[in-house]
């Protein structure tokens, strides 16, 4: 990717995070929401410190967090910085979040956005602990839970755009590099 490509690509995910910052309720979580730290951080660039929600490296709590705040009626921004991250939370969101329609005769329908990304292996690699691709496991393991995947940047406002207008939760999966 050009360093050009990458600068677009920048623009128009921090136009998707200042779109759903717009939303009703909207409150970004995760590592490095608030203190710079990840590449994720740069793309909240205008997003107010009020709506972010600075989490340790916890990433199960952080899902169920998000499940909590989704059903007090806040439009949850959950962001895991890397894929291989969010295994850590898969009790949460395959038996919790993805399952609650089914359990509750969709009673409850929490609304979550969960933003991840596949590592990058250029210019550095961070080996295959931070690099991954899961997308299809998470395919296979979610029925309730809509399952997006952003390989070209052109793909980037139509899928957060879907995500906000899906009626349940979204793990949107950017796989940009």
């Amino acid at each position: 990717m050009t360093t050009r490509q990458k600068t677009r690509t920048d623009e128009l995910l921090n136009q998707a995070m200042l779109m759903l910052a717009g939303q009703p309720g909207a409150i970004f979580l995760g590592q490095n929401v608030k203190y710079d730290g990840n590449v994720m951080f740069k793309h909240l660039d205008g997003v107010p410190n009020s709506q972010r929600l600075e989490l340790p490296v916890a990433e199960e709590l952080q899902m169920g967090m998000s499940i909590g705040l989704a059903l007090q009626g806040f439009l949850p921004i959950s962001m895991y910085p890397r894929m291989d991250f969010l295994l850590l939370a898969m009790n949460q969101l395959v038996n919790h979040l993805d399952k609650m329609p089914l359990m509750s005769r969709n009673q409850f329908r929490p609304k979550i956005i969960i933003r991840t990304k596949v590592g990058s292996k250029t210019p550095l690699n961070a080996g295959p602990q931070h690099t991954q691709n899961h997308t299809d496991a998470f395919l296979k393991l979610l029925t309730a839970v809509q399952v997006e995947y952003i390989a070209t940047p052109e793909y980037i406002p139509l899928v957060y755009e879907r995500a906000v207008h899906n009626t349940g939760s979204t793990l949107i999966v950017e796989h940009l590099d």
